[in-house]
């Protein structure tokens, strides 16, 4: 009998070990997939980040050289040529809002991405050089803040 009970009590430890390695296995795998996921996460919103900064800087490079290829005598440039350049920069930096938008978990943030590319697509309606000048300035600094701001949601 005594045997039986050795026997009983050796298969539920070994059960009862098998369990216990099961669950930290679990919980060990369950922990690499959300750590796993939580970078690939951070990654996605730091590509969106930059890209979308990228872009802006882009759009608003071009945008400044459409305002001199209108205002300046002579233009540099046929200003037509230089708004459908500037038509293709806006596409790209919207396609990067939406991906930070879809990314951010943080509303301040998005509206102020949103906001900032309403800011840049407003340089060329400036009339006179100054406002022009102020609102690149401002434009500049705003993006370093955006950035500055995204790198806080990573």
């Amino acid at each position: 009998m005594e045997t039986i009970i050795a026997s009983g009590i050796a298969v539920l430890g070994t059960l009862l070990g098998s369990g216990i390695t099961l669950a930290f296995q679990q919980r060990t795998a369950d922990r690499s997939h959300q750590f796993t996921r939580r970078e690939k996460l951070r990654q996605e919103r730091l590509d969106a980040y930059s890209a979308y900064a990228g872009a802006l800087v882009n759009y608003r490079r071009c945008l400044v050289h459409l305002w001199f290829c209108e205002h300046e005598q002579p233009p540099p440039e046929d200003p037509d040529t230089v708004r459908i350049r500037a038509y293709d920069l806006r596409s790209n930096a919207q396609e990067a809002l939406f991906r930070v938008q879809m990314l951010t978990h943080d509303e301040t943030l998005s509206r102020a991405a949103e906001d900032l590319l309403a800011d840049v697509t407003a340089l060329p309606k400036t009339d006179r050089r100054t406002d022009l000048d102020d609102a690149r300035v401002r434009t500049r600094d705003d993006i370093s803040r955006l950035v500055r701001a995204a790198k806080l949601c990573l």
